[in-house]
């Protein structure tokens, strides 16, 4: 059992989830036939973005509210290699936090084999690349609903 990447306090509300499927493609194999490991940035990647969309706190959303989310952190955990054609079940979650920033992480499976998890860290910034202490009004918002159980 792996241990979780971020800490849950008891009054947290759940992660927001969402499910995609992603192919590996030619074009992302390495000389070993195995996908490049730089590659599995984008298959997180097009998770954040599902999950944003979903619950309305994606990187258009920050963006049309002056607020540029910035990768702070990123980490990937491989447990056996994907390889060209998998049809992978990348499964996103976004954990709530009190501060201003995104804490995602990431479990990727093909054919009901857990293949490789990982995590990514987003700072929240205005448009002058001043750090936020606290969050922008629109994603309090989003932060109350999720609380009150309204995105579950």
């Amino acid at each position: 059992m792996q241990r979780p990447y971020f800490k849950q306090n008891p009054q947290d509300p759940k992660p927001l989830s969402i499910i995609i499927e992603r192919r590996v493609l030619f074009n992302e194999l390495d000389p070993l036939n195995i996908m490049w490991h730089g590659n599995y940035a984008s298959f997180f990647e097009q998770g954040r973005i599902a999950l944003g969309q979903k619950y309305g706190c994606g990187y258009t959303d920050f963006y049309d509210h002056q607020v540029l989310i910035p990768l702070k952190q990123f980490h990937v955990d491989f447990k056996s290699p994907l390889k060209f054609n998998d049809l992978c079940i990348i499964e996103t979650f976004l954990h709530y936090n009190e501060a201003a920033r995104l804490d995602f992480s990431f479990k990727i499976y093909c054919n009901n084999v857990f293949t490789t998890s990982g995590y990514s860290v987003h700072l929240m910034i205005d448009k002058n690349k001043n750090i936020l202490v606290i969050k922008p009004d629109f994603f309090e918002a989003v932060c109350d609903r999720w609380k009150s159980g309204i995105l579950a």
